[in-house]
């Protein structure tokens, strides 16, 4: 049997006549850039995560460097955040001018080790970056408290997590603000790219909605240095269609993380550990192994995709080599690096294929 890592054609098939319905009456309405689809999808996801405003984008990286801006990150600032994460959440920083100074992980979670944060907390130190990796959230109680402490501002990147929760609070809602990608192969992604920005905060929204569309009050009239970084109607069209499914999706991963956690019996292997109080949604599903080039090799040789998350961290990339960072610096992170492993999860793999990868797994 062949089993995929991901099969976005799935997805598509089954949804492809309201998708098609709704992107075909887009390109017919002619209004291409924001607009009515926008606004819709904006409503429809806000609502969704009972946060009171939306703002959609082009990307998850523009969503969250326009975050970075409306809370007043630039140059000389530092931001604290994980180098556990793909780099768009680094880079977003180094585009404000603010220098990323990144914190260790929690080995059984992944997840930003809030223990970390105090020690790196400067003078400069403006705002924390926490990323909820894998599809489960931050310990957002602890890490809001240190934030109140040292009047520090606090960005969700959720873009692994749409609709995951903390003691039943949404992903992206519990700060500042929090943003989202809808990279296609998101749980909730586009048919293209797309990323979305949510708060509470009424002045925070106004002030992203102007920085993503020139800050012009008036056409061709700018009060700041500004961007194009406006949402495509047809993407949200798609987005639309597709939010309607985004539980029934998840509830699917979440029963195939169920099946592979109860059932791969390898003492090989270690799986991320899920908190009790976390719904967790399984965008990624982690397996973790000392030898994980032998277990790649042996997975695809039994034609079962993979992937990794990430296998080099932020602070051994090369943009930031300037940061002085040497291996051993991160030894949680490094480790994660060197061992994780990712394994098919998506609402439409067959209950055979499961089985499938269950009991290759447990052979190795």
């Amino acid at each position: 049997m062949k089993v995929p890592y991901f099969d976005l054609r799935r997805q598509y098939k089954d949804i492809k006549p309201q998708l098609e319905r709704r992107v075909i009456g887009t390109l017919r309405s002619t209004q291409y850039s924001l607009g009515g689809e926008v606004e819709l999808f904006e409503s429809n996801f806000s609502s969704f995560l009972e946060a009171n405003y939306c703002t959609g984008v082009n990307t998850g990286t523009s969503a969250l460097h326009l975050a970075l801006l409306a809370l007043g990150i630039g140059k000389g600032d530092e931001v604290i955040t994980v180098s556990m994460t793909f780099i768009a959440t680094v880079m977003s920083i180094s585009y404000t001018g603010a220098k990323p100074v990144f914190v260790d992980i929690d080995k059984k979670t992944q997840l930003i080790n809030y223990k970390n944060i105090i020690k790196k907390i400067s003078s400069k130190t403006k705002a924390i970056v926490v990323v909820h990796l894998y599809g489960q959230c931050a310990e957002m109680n602890e890490i809001n408290k240190i934030a109140k402490k040292y009047k520090l501002r606090v960005i969700e990147d959720s873009s692994q997590a749409h609709g995951a929760k903390y003691f039943n609070k949404y992903a992206g809602t519990m700060s500042d603000v929090g943003t989202f990608s809808f990279y296609p192969g998101k749980n909730l992604g586009a048919i293209g790219e797309g990323g979305a920005i949510i708060t509470n905060n009424s002045k925070l929204d106004k002030k992203v909605k102007e920085l993503r569309n020139w800050s012009q009050p008036k056409r061709y009239f700018h009060n700041e240095i500004s961007y194009n970084y406006r949402m495509d109607s047809i993407q949200a069209a798609a987005l639309n269609i597709k939010l309607k499914f985004l539980k029934k999706w998840t509830l699917k991963r979440r029963k195939i993380a169920s099946e592979y956690q109860s059932r791969i019996k390898n003492d090989k292997l270690e799986f991320t550990y899920a908190k009790p109080h976390n719904f967790h949604v399984y965008h990624i599903f982690s397996l973790f192994h000392k030898n994980r080039a032998s277990l790649q090799k042996y997975l695809n040789k039994n034609e079962i995709g993979t992937n990794f998350h990430y296998p080099v961290p932020a602070h051994l990339q090369k943009p930031y080599i300037s940061l002085g960072h040497k291996k051993g610096d991160f030894p949680i992170t490094e480790l994660i690096s060197n061992y994780q492993i990712s394994i098919p999860i998506f609402p439409e793999m067959k209950n055979d294929e499961v089985e499938y990868v269950i009991k290759i797994i447990n052979k190795f």
